[in-house]
């Protein structure tokens, strides 16, 4: 019943959202690399994020208090995302608000000194430079992600019934039904986007969760649950980074963006991914060698980028 509410609280802080946000005039003005061609409100992220935090305070008690506590410190995040939104920030107070905020969540998890890969285990304090640089990459991928209408909220919707099933967490379907609400209205075609207070807010959310508990082969599980946004974010840097081309400038040659480009619709890609990702699940709650399954996702993410590239080229 819990997840019920959550669901509507989430659509009706959407629409609440959208409606101040047109009245304001807080929109997102398309521009040559932008996938739409309109005007469209934005921060509609906020009512993920606020229904999200209303679903943590919820379950509370049952949940470790190192996450709870290293959860909250989204919250400064999310102020200089809404911020970024309305009057566009400085990069370099971005990446010190998020810099600040990952240490803190660091630090609240107890640091991360141990990995396990089953086959082997790495220790040792410098992992917490490792996990500080993921999570500063995580946060920050999931926002160039979000490209296209539904495409961020399908993966956190997935991502988020994942994290529920393989570790029997509540906030798995606490975060799935925030972006559920949002998704009624981000379909294509989009009556109101995420903006950076959602995707850079989750991108945060989903970096906790993957270093909340790096034992028994769990670093696996993230990296075959996040493999579209990591392998694509990924993958496109190195190439435009090889490409000599400026890699901090907006762009639209992500394998998704392209593949719009191509003559997909956004509704299809959507579908396509959250598929995608149900099948990984579905493989991930079945089997348990978890390093082959690795090696056979990586595998399937090569395949379809190499498909992308022959529906458009990466140029």
């Amino acid at each position: 019943m819990v997840y019920i509410i959550l669901l509507l609280v989430s659509i009706f802080l959407t629409y609440c959202i959208r409606w101040y946000t047109i009245k304001k005039s807080i929109l997102d003005i398309p521009n040559e690399r932008s996938s739409h061609t309109h005007s469209t409100p934005t921060g509609g992220g906020l009512a993920i994020v606020s229904t999200f935090y209303i679903g943590l305070f919820y379950f509370k008690e049952q949940i470790d208090i190192h996450l709870f506590t290293a959860l909250l410190w989204a919250i400064p995040i999310t102020i200089v995302s809404i911020l970024d939104d309305i009057y566009t920030l400085s990069s370099k107070i971005r990446f010190i608000i998020q810099s600040l905020s990952s240490i803190m969540a660091l630090y609240s998890l107890g640091g991360v000194n141990n990995i396990d890969f089953i086959w082997f285990e790495l220790n040792g304090f410098w992992l917490n430079i490792l996990a500080f640089v993921s999570m500063l990459w995580l946060t920050n991928l999931y926002n160039f992600l979000d490209g296209i209408d539904g495409y961020a909220a399908m993966e956190t919707i997935t991502v988020g019934i994942g994290f529920f099933i393989l570790f029997q967490n509540p906030l798995g379907l606490v975060v799935s039904v925030s972006s559920l609400g949002f998704l009624f209205f981000n379909w294509h075609k989009a009556s109101i986007f995420m903006g950076d207070v959602g995707s850079v807010t989750l991108g945060f959310i989903f970096s906790i969760f993957v270093f909340y508990d790096t034992g028994h082969g769990n670093i696996y599980i993230w990296l075959i649950l996040l493999s579209l946004f990591w392998f694509d974010a990924t993958v496109t840097l190195s190439r435009r980074y090889f490409n000599h081309e400026k890699i901090t400038e907006a762009h639209k040659k992500h394998a998704y963006q392209r593949l719009v480009q191509s003559g997909w619709s956004p509704s299809r890609v959507v579908m396509y991914s959250g598929s995608i990702n149900f099948f990984f699940l579905f493989l991930l709650d079945k089997l348990k060698t978890l390093q082959v399954l690795l090696i056979i996702n990586i595998i399937i993410m090569y395949l379809l980028l190499k498909f992308i590239d022959m529906k458009k080229d990466f140029k």
